[in-house]
């Protein structure tokens, strides 16, 4: 893969990209087979195609397969061009200027600069109710914040159409990774015309018009969403697989049913209880591959007792983790005792005091902390946990009730919702405790530390003008080291508060039959596109 390159010009710091070499590359000598279609599993059903109201992983893995951004990811993660040729950066770094190739929506109109305008306004105007608006605040885009509280208008966004070919982006501040920031849908160009023709129908199959590899041809819900090869795409001779279809099987088992009979080329997951025989059994098919992933249980801090910063460290004490990553999960995990996990590039997870000690420590200072909050024997505490429909929810869920029983002689009612109904009770901040997990957006330790920003989507309504100002001055530090020094300081806060219990950092594991190419097992990011696949003979 070819990587771009930076060099000082004049005023200006300017990214000079040679033509990009990505998507399906075949090896030589591989035969390829002659029906290039693929089927991989997605978990969920997908809640939304429409870039700017994803908030979650089903629906990213589908939009990413029909719509671009500015930038791409290769298959080890790295930032690549893609609607964008070459990009500048200036000598302040507060402003950055794409220059976008010549490509088209999958209709035949030229993909233009205020197509990524309206895109950007769209996502942060109130109006629009998009889950992702704070993320071009956190990216410190011009007006973003005042837009988003409705103070000013969308129009007053600091995105701007030089021309047709030209999108100029002005940030308050120097961001330094701006430019991964930019691979999230979040950020992608959108077809101006066919949104505002068909308002909230635009993403149907007879609407919908896309940017990437593929485009919209059939969507039952809870059943199956069909891509079809889009042949208006720019790298279109790149690509290989000419339909790929996404299944939302929830059942963990069903799935690997149906991948045993080869029904299923991927997996979204591998069912926890067979793990172990699958590794045996299946070594060519198991994947087993680092994540940028920390799984949680988030806390309602406005709702009482959990606004109690000591009744949620108890909960998070009381957790045996080495129980939970080698007796319930045992694919490699491992226990979380930070927001950011280890395997975040350039970050080291500071010495936290509660992590040093013993679970036996951990469970004598759980049970002090819940009795200064004022509850015991006589008065135990008692809450609902929610987790969405999957069987390995539910077998932690059940582990947690245990151990917040034994250990502290809390009383926890379980409860789950389908993906999309869970969703919507966590953004409308009608939960007690939930299961929550934060799959990075980039490879950045601020991917993690944000989501708790006051600004931040933070489901959990937790805020600390502490941690806030940690964030925002590392923005503005000095180089990498003072950085994750700020960052190490939020992640104390963190620790210090318990907005949410850290409870293991993610692996991705998944079954790939062997006939499928192209699918990186290396790469920390969730990021796997159809445009890399083929199939061979």
């Amino acid at each position: 893969m070819q990587k771009f390159t930076r060099t000082l010009l004049a005023s200006s710091l300017a990214v000079l990209v040679s033509s990009p070499a990505w998507a399906a590359e075949v090896p030589a000598g591989v035969r390829l087979a002659d029906t290039q279609t693929i089927t991989r599993g997605n978990g969920d059903e997908v809640p939304t195609l429409d870039p700017s109201m994803s908030s979650d992983t089903s629906s990213s893995r589908v939009i990413s397969d029909m719509f671009e951004g500015l930038v791409s990811e290769d298959l080890d993660g790295n930032i690549i061009p893609a609607l964008a040729t070459t990009w500048d950066v200036s000598e302040d770094a507060t402003q950055y200027t794409f220059h976008l190739r010549d490509s088209n929506w999958s209709d035949g109109s030229p993909i233009k600069a205020s197509d990524f305008v309206f895109a950007f306004q769209r996502i942060v105007d109130p109006k629009t109710g998009a889950p992702y608006s704070w993320y071009l605040e956190l990216a410190g885009i011009v007006n973003a914040s005042e837009i988003t509280k409705g103070e000013k208008s969308p129009d007053t966004l600091g995105v701007k159409a030089l021309d047709d070919k030209t999108v100029q982006i002005t940030l308050t501040k120097p961001v330094p990774y701006f430019t991964k920031m930019l691979a999230h849908e979040s950020t992608f160009a959108l077809p101006e015309a066919t949104v505002k023709k068909y308002g909230e129908n635009w993403t149907k199959p007879e609407n919908i018009v896309t940017s990437s590899a593929y485009t919209l041809d059939t969507w039952v819900i809870n059943e199956r969403v069909v891509l079809k090869r889009n042949p208006a795409y720019w790298n279109n001779d790149k690509t290989v697989i000419e339909t790929v279809t996404y299944l939302p099987i929830q059942d963990e088992n069903a799935e690997y049913n149906r991948f045993r009979t080869g029904e299923v080329d991927i997996t979204s997951t591998v069912p926890l209880e067979l793990y172990k025989t699958i590794k045996k059994e299946r070594p060519n098919e198991l994947l087993t591959m680092p994540s940028l992933g920390t799984y949680y249980y988030l806390f309602n801090t406005s709702k009482k007792p959990f606004d109690d910063p000591r009744v949620r460290k108890a909960l998070a004490y009381s957790i045996d983790r080495d129980i939970v990553v080698n007796g319930i999960l045992g694919m490699g995990q491992l226990p979380a005792y930070s927001n950011t996990p280890p395997a975040v590039a350039g970050f080291d997870v500071p010495t936290l005091e509660w992590a040093e000690m013993t679970q036996a420590e951990r469970n004598k200072q759980a049970k002090q902390l819940l009795a200064e909050a004022g509850y015991g024997k006589d008065k135990p505490l008692s809450f609902e946990l929610e987790y969405n429909t999957s069987e390995s929810h539910k077998k932690l869920a059940i582990a947690m009730a245990s151990m917040w029983k034994k250990n502290l002689g809390a009383n926890v009612q379980i409860a789950n919702q389908e993906w999309k109904t869970f969703l919507q009770e966590l953004s409308s901040k009608n939960f007690e405790v939930a299961r929550y997990a934060w799959i990075g957006d980039y490879n950045e330790a601020s991917t993690f530390l944000s989501y708790f920003d006051s600004s931040g989507m933070n489901y959990g309504g937790w805020h600390d003008e502490r941690y806030d100002k940690m964030l925002q001055d590392a923005t503005y530090a000095a180089n990498d080291a003072e950085r994750k020094a700020l960052y190490q300081k939020a992640e104390q806060i963190f620790s210090d508060q318990m907005p949410a219990i850290p409870v293991y950092f993610y692996t991705r594991s998944v079954l790939k039959q062997t006939r499928v190419g192209g699918y990186s097992d290396h790469n920390a990011s969730e990021r796997r596109y159809t445009r890399d696949l083929y199939i061979t003979k």
